[in-house]
């Protein structure tokens, strides 16, 4: 475990050396601010029936902001080493494979996580000012923060995946960017198409992270999605594991 806690820093590391990093922070801020910004504005001019909170963990800026940030997050993890030639020291070292790809699994995670903690205190100026609740519960920031950690730790893993497979960083961007952007519209199928059955309908839905994540931020916690994205992304480590040793004899 040691040696995993050694890869694991060092991958976190990389992050705040990386001026890709920074890019994004600066990014995912901006447009998450705008995003608050303008559900605000919205809300003050008309009466509505939802919270501060679960307009903004709904809206279009945030799912935009949201699906572009995996490829730029993850698109470096396993390419770069590829093409800068450092993964064969690392694939040298006495360390397991599985230790490197969690350790750069979880190296993106954090970070992720790192991105989201800024938007707490959106929140809490928004009731220190107004003196309104920003939430209706509670549950619902419970319910929104969740399912964010639940669809970040998949869509991270698919990026993982995506990079393990090429050493160029432009490729492993639009690979998980298609990828992760079919699955999100996945879900919005039944939504466009009215003739589909109740049965296909109640399937997509099960699929759809809009959905999902408007459940959640009302604080209906809903034990489906923590199933099917664990499971996924499980998966999906897996894949990333399989694809990673079979890269490695190769070198």
């Amino acid at each position: 475990m040691r040696k995993f806690f050694v890869l694991l820093s060092r991958e976190v590391r990389s992050y705040f050396y990386s001026p890709i990093a920074y890019i994004v922070l600066v990014f995912f801020l901006l447009v998450s601010g705008a995003d608050f910004y303008f559900q605000l504005s919205f809300m003050n001019q008309r009466p509505v029936p939802y919270s501060v909170q679960e307009a903004f963990f709904n809206s279009v800026f945030f799912w935009f902001a949201f699906v572009l940030i995996f490829p730029l997050i993850t698109m470096r993890l396993f390419a770069e080493e590829f093409r800068l030639g450092t993964i064969e020291p690392l694939m040298t070292a006495p360390v397991r494979d599985w230790q490197v790809v969690l350790s750069k699994f979880f190296g993106a995670l954090i970070f992720y996580i790192i991105l989201w903690l800024p938007t707490l205190l959106y929140f809490a100026i928004f009731q220190a000012i107004t003196h309104q609740p920003a939430a209706n519960s509670g549950g619902a920031y419970l319910g929104a923060y969740l399912m964010l950690l639940l669809l970040g730790m998949f869509y991270l893993s698919v990026g993982c995946l995506a990079s393990v497979l090429t050493k160029n960083q432009i490729i492993a961007a639009i690979i998980s960017f298609c990828v992760i952007t079919l699955l999100f519209f996945l879900g919005l199928v039944s939504f466009i198409l009215l003739d589909v059955s109740s049965s296909t309908r109640q399937l997509l839905g099960y699929f759809s992270a809009i959905e999902q994540m408007g459940t959640l931020s009302r604080g209906e916690i809903d034990t489906r999605p923590m199933v099917l994205y664990l499971s996924m992304t499980i998966v999906m480590l897996v894949l990333t594991h399989q694809a990673f040793q079979s890269r490695k004899w190769r070198l």
